[in-house]
């Protein structure tokens, strides 16, 4: 790989933002050259059959089902599966449809994860349970399944199967992040297993969809379906991060998940540690931290302590994980793609 594409008239991110896709999909980590161009047009295609997909004759219907499809996104699941499938045949149809599948699968669980966090936005836009309703986003988060469903029966019984499997850990996980950690479990251990369930089995998913249905090698389909699964967990990880260190620039407003009460690796490693120094800090995370000069006060003490370092530390050991995976990797362009992918999550800021 060469390194960060230019925005440059003709290049596939000039192509790509033309046709008004999300400006957020073509990150820094992606490559130049024949390599970029295809993804770019693997991506086109993606859209392309997502926007048939949550389509409907019924107008109100139609404007539920695409409404968070056309608030953007990373689009991240599809573009792993349609990177993975570079390395054998990435023009078969079904490598398309599986990342279609699991982009309707994320984009429905969203829907789903709005009303239970009781969300006003999302992507920058009104949220479908507060334009609507929660009956609304509930039903419209079933309607995106279904019609996943309805591709993955044409992929066969194995893709069935596998979607499957990675709808029960979806749901596992929110279940189990629902109740939290038990009495004498680990609340770190508990929270690292709730983003593989949640966050890294669909990305898992993602990759194995990609490599297989591109007809690879079942080794190289189980190494880049570890590697999905690991680059996952450090790709949520970054998130929560996100969330306390960003400075709003990038439309995220900071410090969310401290008033809701969510307790994300940062805030779990100061609730469990003694350290004299985070004191003040503890005792702010212990709850919601809802009043803003208390919310500004947790923050500041955030970006500054241990605990978030030692939150950084293991978000780096995923994505060093992730990419001990790719040694079973060829050599070659993708593998440099996948290899900076791993970087970018670690180093993102939006």
């Amino acid at each position: 790989m060469t390194g960060a594409r230019a925005a440059t008239d003709g290049t596939p991110t000039e192509v790509w933002h033309r046709i008004s896709a999300p400006a957020s999909t073509i990150g820094p980590w992606l490559p130049e050259g024949e390599l970029g161009e295809a993804l770019a047009e693997g991506l086109l295609r993606v859209e392309s059959r997502l926007a048939v997909a949550v389509g409907s004759e019924h107008p109100f219907v139609r404007e539920a089902a695409g409404h968070l499809m056309a608030a953007g996104g990373k689009r991240f699941r599809p573009m792993l599966a349609l990177l993975a499938a570079q390395l054998g045949d990435a023009t078969a149809p079904q490598v398309t449809e599986g990342a279609v599948v699991c982009e309707l699968t994320h984009l429905a669980t969203l829907y789903h994860d709005d009303v239970m966090d009781e969300a006003a936005v999302r992507r920058g836009a009104p949220s479908a349970n507060s334009r609507w309703s929660n009956s609304v986003a509930i039903l419209t988060g079933d309607l995106l399944f279904a019609r996943a469903s309805d591709i993955l029966a044409d992929l066969g019984p194995d893709a069935v199967r596998v979607q499957a499997r990675t709808f029960e850990r979806l749901v596992t996980g929110q279940i189990q992040e629902t109740v939290g950690a038990q009495p004498g479990e680990d609340p770190v251990a508990h929270y690292l297993q709730v983003l593989a369930d949640k966050t890294g089995s669909l990305v898992a998913t993602s990759a194995r969809f990609g490599a297989s249905f591109a007809g690879l090698d079942p080794a190289l389909v189980e190494a880049l379906t570890a590697f999905g699964e690991e680059v996952g967990v450090a790709f949520q990880l970054s998130d929560d991060l996100l969330d306390i260190v960003t400075d709003g620039a990038s439309g995220k407003l900071p410090g969310t998940d401290l008033r809701e009460g969510i307790a994300t690796l940062p805030v779990l490693f100061a609730l469990a540690g003694d350290d004299p120094a985070e004191a003040r800090l503890r005792e702010l995370v212990a709850s919601p931290v809802t009043d803003d000069a208390e919310h500004a006060e947790a923050l500041e003490l955030l970006r500054s302590s241990r605990s978030l370092a030692r939150a950084n530390d293991v978000l780096r050991e995923y994505a060093d994980r992730a990419r001990a995976r790719l040694a079973d990797v060829p050599a070659g362009d993708v593998r440099d793609a996948l290899s900076a992918l791993c970087e970018y999550v670690v180093t993102r800021t939006s």
